[in-house]
């Protein structure tokens, strides 16, 4: 069969689901996948032929597609502020907002001494993507990383090898941790945010496939992360240091205000490439 007479299938049977911008980049990434041709390839060879049995590997790829599966899962890897990263269902798959706030991390460094140490820590890691990258980029910090799951926790690890760089993981229960016994440059954290009343407004492919520890916090206490946090900030950031959040982006109000309430000061809110409130900077 043609690679092309399979394509028209593949858009067949995802067009009521997906958009067709989405169904193009999800059959390319496959392409590429299953077939190591990327888009250039596949417009360079429009007779490629595909066997029986990589018809069946479509087929099975499709149908998790037809399911909502996130193609990330399905892959089991993910792109991250240019860097490649395994995923799978012990954790979120990175997204872009997360790269922005990696970006203004790099940035707000950018002015310091190259060869200044800086001590960064990264919590609630999952795939380790934050704390990767802000090695890849500051090879001069010493970086830890801290997430409750033993599970992503070996993710985590194996990308940092497959990235050639050196991250201390740690796993505990950060709302468990009474200090953090060493002074940061850097506390980062992508804490879970989203509330359960916003569930309805999560799509079915997160909401049934991405791990649920990493995503929800009760109604009844939604910055329960961001107050624990910033309470071991307090603690545990050096005189100059800063304390970054990736935050729910209908509560920007209510987290600068417990920012203000706990001391912070030089509270920066910064709306993502949507226009959403999505992340914090302050110091103490």
């Amino acid at each position: 069969m043609l690679l092309k007479q399979y394509k028209i299938h593949f858009f067949n049977s995802l067009k009521n689901i997906q958009d067709e911008q989405e169904i193009e980049s999800f059959f390319f990434i496959l392409t590429e996948y299953l077939h190591n041709l990327k888009r250039v390839d596949v417009a360079l060879n429009p007779n490629f032929e595909i066997s029986e049995k990589e018809v069946e590997k479509w087929n099975v790829i499709l149908a998790q597609l037809q399911h909502d599966k996130p193609i990330q899962y399905i892959t089991g890897e993910a792109w991250f502020y240019g860097l490649k990263f395994e995923v799978n269902e012990s954790t979120l798959i990175p997204r872009p907002e997360t790269e922005e706030l990696v970006e203004w991390i790099i940035e707000s460094q950018k002015s310091k001494v190259q060869s200044q140490k800086l001590e960064i820590l990264d919590i609630g890691t999952g795939t380790g993507c934050i704390p990767i990258s802000l090695k890849v980029n500051l090879p001069q910090a010493n970086v830890s990383a801290i997430d409750v799951s033993e599970k992503a926790l070996e993710v985590a690890k194996r990308n940092a090898q497959s990235n050639k760089v050196e991250v201390n993981f740690i796993q505990a229960n950060i709302l468990e941790v009474l200090d953090l016994n060493q002074n940061f440059d850097i506390i980062v954290s992508n804490p879970p945010y989203v509330r359960n009343l916003e569930k309805q407004e999560i799509k079915k492919n997160v909401l049934d496939y991405e791990p649920h520890l990493a995503l929800f916090v009760e109604d009844t206490d939604a910055l329960l992360f961001y107050r624990k946090i910033a309470q071991l900030a307090l603690k545990n950031l050096s005189s100059n240091g800063l304390l970054f959040f990736e935050i729910n982006q209908y509560l920007g109000k209510e987290t600068v205000e417990l920012l203000e309430n706990l001391g912070f000061k030089n509270i920066e809110l910064k709306k993502d490439i949507y226009g959403n409130d999505r992340m914090i900077k302050c110091s103490i």
